[in-house]
Formats: C-alpha cells, structure tokens, sequence
C-alpha cells in the first residue's frame, strides 16, 4: 500500500509541477485568483510540489516524517474542495472527478490501517 501512495506522491508532485492540480488552480466563473490569493495558491502548490517529492522520498527510506508530510500533503487537496465547495457553494462535480479519486486514494492508502501499523513497527 505505501509503495502505490509513493508512486502517486511522486505523480502528484509532478502534475501539480505542471500546473494541473484541480483545486489549487481552481477558478471561480473563468477568472483566475488576484491578489492574496494568487499568493496563498502559488504557496500552496510549492507546498504540494516540495511535500510530495519530500514525503515520497522519506517514506520511500522509512521515516515518520515522510509519513506525516505525505498525509498532510494527502489531505491538503482534500480541504480546498470542502473549503471551496462550502465557500463558494459549488457542486461536488463541478471538479474533475478522476482528479479528486486519486486524491481520496492517496489519502486512504496512507491512513489504512495496514499502512498505519506497518509505519508504526518498522519506520524510524
């Protein structure tokens, strides 16, 4: 299981370096974000490019902060759309929902409960 959460941290790293990630560049009628927060977006998707790799690198080695990083990166997508579909009172299916299926699967890949018990017994 945290060798495919691996693989889609390192996908996800490389597609949010592209610019493709649904709710970071998310925009609202067609207009792109201004101001704050085109800042808070451009932080947000460094933070998603440099966690993913990190995390994936560090779990990769066995450590517990690259399992902390990975979650954290995992659901960081996973409350911009809660965020976004609260705020701005938006469909669940305005998004691309492949997008959101590889989020929610890599957000349950690392908080199963086998992966759990395997970072717990043998990450430093």
């Amino acid at each position: 299981m945290l060798q495919i959460a691996v693989f889609l941290l390192y996908f996800g790293a490389f597609w949010a370096v592209l610019g493709n990630s649904a709710p970071l560049g998310f925009a609202l009628d067609g207009q792109s974000f201004t101001g704050t927060g085109r800042t808070i977006d451009q932080f947000t998707r460094l933070f998603v490019v440099v966690g993913s790799a990190a995390g994936g690198y560090l779990i990769s080695n066995e450590r517990k902060l690259g399992y902390t990083l990975g979650v954290a990166v995992a659901a960081l997508p996973l409350v911009a759309y809660l965020l976004i579909m609260v705020r701005f009172r938006v469909s669940p299916f305005s998004f691309d929902l492949v997008g959101v299926l590889f989020d929610v699967a890599l957000f349950a890949l690392l908080v199963h409960p086998q992966s759990r018990s395997y970072v717990r017994l043998w990450f430093k």
